[in-house]
């Protein structure tokens, strides 16, 4: 069964993405640039510059799937990152709220329970 929920791990590639680019192109920018196994289970999250599409590459267990939106009108909220890294961890909230175009700018986070 496809789907996406809260115990995954999402990445957001940080620098814009041709989305011409497919699954093995996709796993390419995962292995050279973030330095990362494409396999390992996590989201990753590309965006054009435009910032009016995105693709989601995710492993799923026995081969990858890949989501693919495109807006119709708007952009996708641009996120404020370490520039030192090539991605920016997404909770599955925020996520949410990226492609739902809630602005997380001046949202706050009150503090919850963590095993982590």
């Amino acid at each position: 069964m496809f789907g996406l929920n809260s115990s995954l791990r999402f990445q957001l590639y940080s620098r814009p993405t041709d989305m011409r680019k497919s699954f093995d192109g996709l796993s390419g920018l995962v292995q050279n640039h973030l330095k990362q196994s494409p396999t390992n289970g996590d989201v990753f999250v590309f965006i054009n510059k435009p910032r009016n599409r995105m693709k989601l590459l995710h492993w799923a267990g026995s081969g990858f799937v890949l989501y693919y939106m495109r807006l119709e009108q708007g952009t996708f909220e641009s996120l404020e990152y370490d520039k030192e890294s090539d991605s920016f961890q997404l909770s599955y909230s925020q996520m949410v709220m990226l492609i739902e175009g809630i602005s997380m700018k001046n949202i706050r986070r009150k503090k919850r329970y963590s095993l982590k």
